[in-house]
């Protein structure tokens, strides 16, 4: 019985490979191989499992490269010579997920450039509407010194020029991050993936940093009521602090943003990947947002500490009252104590954390439907 299952499996993978354009194999192929591993539940614990079973179940899980049996040749005319072939391929019974010797798209670097910017764009853009009046919160506890009060009023403050850089810096972000991430995944053995996305992060957290921090500091004057628009805010900084001036905290934006990117992102992938294997598909939009929201909060709080310095570093405007990241630490742990740097922690980890929810699962989702695009 068991023979004949895999027989039928192998039979029809051959029948898809004889498409000759890859679009249509393609388009079978999602629709076929959920069909036959739905009918033959794939146990990768036994033994004698088909192999046919096992590259079904490598494609359906790890995407949909085409389905060839020779690159460049017409595939074999009768499904006993696919099945030969198909069982010369390199798999490792005990692990569906292995490598297999097949024909696979190479790697596209602008595809993935250009799919990055956009979902980059698009998860940030929703995050940044949705969650601005919690950061605002945020900031206000933290610029605010000693006992004095913050007030609740205009919450919604420098929206529109924050997103204005926001946008910009999420989609050159998550395009520089894609593309990197792919090609030292390819690199670094697997055992050692966490570095490909400790690295990636990084790089692109660099990147994106020459729009981010400019945003930032106009952002977080206008928060704590200094300006009232995003154009006068700029242009009052420029004048009284030059180009500098929004630059505020650049050494200590770093400071934070590159772990918390390179962190946070890490965590996500890791996590993400460790849970496919296990579930043994791919995740759903809830499955992407609760991850999210774990790596998200979690690196947000260890990361406040951080946070406090470069707002303080950045709304201190022209009265130089820090004169770097050991100044400030120094001056606040002097006067307010430790606990100052916990200031705003609350807020912090439950905006990061929702805010992560929403845009790995919106991250995700887009990236999703511009991948069926290029499919269709």
């Amino acid at each position: 019985m068991a023979s004949n299952k895999r027989d039928g499996i192998e039979t029809e993978l051959w029948a898809l490979s004889l498409f000759p354009s890859p679009p249509e194999r393609l388009r079978l192929v999602r629709s076929s191989l959920r069909r036959l591993c739905s009918r033959f539940p794939l146990r990768p614990h036994r033994a004698r499992s088909a192999s046919a079973l096992l590259l079904a179940h490598k494609l359906i899980v790890m995407g949909l490269p085409i389905l060839s049996v020779d690159s460049g040749s017409r595939p074999a005319t009768s499904p006993d010579v696919f099945r030969s072939k198909l069982s010369k391929s390199t798999m490792d019974p005990w692990n569906p997920f292995a490598s297999v010797t097949m024909g696979e798209e190479p790697f596209n670097f602008l595809r993935a450039l250009c799919d990055g910017v956009i979902a980059g764009a698009t998860a940030g853009v929703v995050v940044e509407t949705v969650l601005y009046p919690i950061d605002t919160i945020k900031t206000r506890l933290q610029a605010a010194r000693g006992g004095s009060k913050i007030h609740w009023k205009g919450l919604y403050s420098g929206l529109a020029g924050n997103l204005a850089g926001v946008l910009p810096a999420s989609a050159i972000f998550v395009g520089i991050y894609e593309p990197t991430k792919q090609k030292l995944l390819k690199v670094f053995p697997e055992n050692l993936s966490a570095f490909a996305h400790l690295t990636a992060g990084a790089i692109g957290g660099v990147a994106a940093s020459l729009i981010r921090v400019p945003t930032e500091v106009v952002k977080q004057r206008m928060q704590t009521g200094q300006f009232t628009s995003a154009p006068n805010a700029v242009h009052h900084i420029v004048a009284k602090e030059g180009i500098r001036g929004l630059y505020a905290g650049y050494s200590s934006f770093l400071l934070r943003d590159l772990p918390f990117d390179a962190i946070q992102f890490c965590i996500y992938e890791q996590l993400r990947s460790g849970y496919k294997i296990a579930a043994g598909r791919e995740l759903s939009d809830p499955e992407n947002a609760v991850i999210g929201a774990f790596a998200g909060a979690f690196t947000g709080a260890i990361t406040t500490p951080l946070d406090v310095l470069k707002t303080r570093l950045m709304v201190q405007g022209s009265a130089n009252q820090y004169k770097g990241i050991i100044s400030c630490a120094q001056t606040i742990l002097k006067e307010e104590g430790p606990a100052a740097f916990l200031k705003g922690i609350g807020p912090r980890v439950l905006w990061i954390g929702i805010g992560g929810s929403i845009f790995f699962g919106v991250l995700e989702r887009t990236k999703l439907l511009l991948s069926q695009r290029h499919f269709d």
